[in-house]
Parts: structure tokens; C-alpha cells; sequence
């Protein structure tokens, strides 16, 4: 399903990007040296009820996932990119931590994931990796214009990824949002220009470049929900929701 939302709609659409983008502002200047990730879980649940929102989480139970999730936001560690499932892991410095948060606000979903290392440590390595998702992230906007087409996002954002010497995976990548929060059409991290979708005003998008160092292999951990990369080696995800509009992209998932 693709959903187009109308001009009446789009103010909807960026309260709940608003919400999203000062939600994981607030956890990431939370989130320190010593906190387990199950204190983040608990605040993103209560910061998501005081907003009279709704998680997109807590009941998810797609194909792929082992059962509802059960949380309120993904919180993956180091080696762990994707759907990372919060436990009592406490951080310490130089973790490299991606928050993943979507919500329901008035009928509309916003989803942004941000990537940063906690505490005073900063590996060269997993600084490189962090601009590298954020950099693809800003050049798949940039391309996000009326009458471009979903392989054209695809290609600016693999191009940066694999440019930045990143292997690419294509099982999981950016989606349309709207009333839900995964929707037509998929947005691959890499593909070929001038193919698929044409986009048009009204329809929002979840842009997610994401990479791991040195592979494009993906393994669950026993939770069934967390993917980390096959080697062990750090990953990095970057996301925001962005709305098609006559001038152009217009990101929601701002603070």
C-alpha cells in the first residue's frame, strides 16, 4: 500500500516528526556511560505517553521478528544495527549506540534512527562509519524530488555507502510511512536510477542508509529480533522521515 497524503495532512505529518526528532534528541543526551538500555526503553515509553502518542513497536510482529517486540524503541550496540532489542546491557565508553524510534501521533507515523558513541571515546574507525550513513542519508534526500524515481534515492545513497568503502545489504532499507508504519514502496540502500516508483507530493518516506564494516551479512541473535553483522564488526544507521513536497524533500524527523 502507498498512501498520499493530502496538503490538510501534511501539518499531522510533522507533529509527529517533530515529536520523533525531540524524542531521540532528548535519549541521546540521556544516554551515558553506565546506562543500561532498558532505562532508555523506559523513557522513550514514558516520553511517548506524555505525548498522547502510540509506539509502533510494542506490538510489532511482522515475519520476520520472533513474536511482538515488546518495546517501546530499538536500541542497537556495536555490532548490532537493526531492530536491536533493549536488554539490561549497561554502556560503556566509546559504545557505539543507534536509536531507532517510530510513533504514531494523530494518525501518522514518523520513524528516525540516529547513530552516536557514547561517553569521551571516539574510534576513527567508528566516526568514519557514522558520517558515512550520515552523508548517504543527506545525499538520498537530496534526490528525494518530485518525478525522480525510488532507484534514483537508491543510487545517491549506495554511491556514498560504497564510495566510503562500505559493503551494501539490501534486505532491509527505507519504506513509505503513513497510517502505518512500514508501507510501499521499499527504498533500497543501492539500485539502479531512473527505476521504479515516481514520487509525487504527498508521499512520505522513511530514509534508512545503514552499514557494517567489512560485510554484508546479517545474524539474528537469539531474541529473534536483534541483527548484528556477521563479524562482529561495528554498524551504523542513520533515518529520517521526510515528506514529498512541490519544492522538494522536507524532513520531519528534526528536533
Amino acid at each position: 500500500m502507498i498512501e498520499i497524503l493530502s496538503a490538510r495532512e501534511l501539518p499531522r505529518a510533522r507533529a509527529a516528526g517533530a515529536l520523533v526528532g525531540s524524542i531521540l534528541r532528548e535519549l541521546r543526551g540521556r544516554a551515558s556511560v553506565g546506562t543500561s538500555l532498558l532505562e532508555i526503553d523506559a523513557w522513550a515509553r514514558e516520553l511517548i505517553l506524555e505525548a498522547g502518542a502510540e509506539s509502533c513497536y510494542v506490538d510489532y510482529a511482522p515475519s520476520f521478528g520472533s513474536g511482538p517486540f515488546g518495546h517501546w524503541i530499538c536500541t542497537s550496540v556495536n555490532d548490532a544495527v537493526l531492530h536491536g532489542m533493549p536488554s539490561a546491557h549497561v554502556l560503556a565508553d566509546g559504545d557505539l549506540l543507534t536509536l531507532d524510534l517510530a510513533v504514531s501521533l494523530d494518525g501518522v507515523v514518523a520513524d528516525s534512527a540516529v547513530s552516536f558513541l557514547v561517553g569521551e571515546a571516539r574510534p576513527a574507525e567508528s566516526v568514519a562509519l557514522i558520517e558515512a550513513t550520515e552523508r548517504a542519508l543527506a545525499a538520498g534526500i537530496a534526490a528525494s524530488v518530485p518525478g525522480a524515481r525510488i532507484g534514483d534515492l537508491s543510487h545517491a545513497i549506495g554511491t556514498v555507502l560504497t564510495e566510503a568503502g562500505y559493503p551494501v545489504n539490501t534486505e532491509f532499507g527505507g519504506h513509505g510511512v503513513g497510517s502505518t508504519m512500514h508501507q510501499d514502496p521499499h527504498v533500497s540502500n543501492t539500485g539502479r536510477p531512473g527505476r521504479g516508483y515516481r514520487l509525487r507530493p504527498g508521499l512520505l518516506l522513511a530514509l534508512e542508509p545503514w552499514a557494517m564494516i567489512g560485510t554484508d551479512r546479517l545474524v539474528t541473535d537469539p531474541d529473534g529480533w536483534t541483527l548484528r553483522s556477521a563479524t562482529g564488526s561495528r554498524t551504523a544507521h542513520s533515518e529520517h522521515t521526510i515528506a514529498i513536497t512541490g519544492a522538494g524533500p522536507e524532513i520531519l524527523t528534526l528536533p
